[in-house]
């Protein structure tokens, strides 16, 4: 056989997937009111996240149309400089939603030449949140804040440098 047998390997989406399924099954046995009441909170949380995946999905397609692969590992590669450690920063910031959400694309930058240390930049900065500036500023004073933000953002200098030591 001059052909080589590719195995298909089963994603640990679809494992992860038969495991909660199990679990809830197992939950049905044990108490049905509850897995019930838990079920309905998961398709709450479900409802909820939808819109947000969809959104994460377009714009992953819209970057993955208009960046090559070449562009990005540019960008984004360990030699891409202070350049890509500005655009992962503010990228960081003006992100919006829970961390989650964004891991699957940062994993995807991350196959296509993101360095280790600008994907913790990415998520230490999304410790700022633009829309929550104006209670911050309330309950604590721009001088507060704005120095506050700038140690951050400098912190994620530091941050980039060492994930990248470390992983190098």
């Amino acid at each position: 056989m001059g052909k080589k047998q590719k195995k298909k390997k089963i994603p640990n989406s679809i494992y992860f997937l038969i495991v909660v399924i199990f679990i809830f099954i197992m939950l049905f046995l044990v108490d049905s009111e509850g897995a019930k009441e838990s079920l309905k909170i998961s398709w709450k949380i479900t409802k909820t996240i939808i819109p947000i995946i969809i959104i994460v999905i377009i714009f992953t397609a819209i970057t993955g149309y208009f960046l090559s692969p070449q562009k990005i590992a540019k960008y984004l590669s360990k030699g891409s400089g202070i350049k890509g450690w500005s655009i992962v920063a503010v990228g960081g910031i003006i992100s919006h939603g829970p961390s989650f959400v964004w891991y699957s694309m940062i994993q995807d930058l991350r196959e296509k030449g993101m360095s280790s240390g600008l994907a913790a930049v990415f998520f230490y900065n999304r410790a700022i949140k633009i829309p929550l500036l104006p209670m911050m500023i309330f309950y604590f004073g721009w001088q507060f804040v704005v120095v506050l933000s700038l140690l951050m953002i400098a912190g994620s200098l530091i941050v980039w440098k060492v994930m990248d030591f470390i992983n190098a």
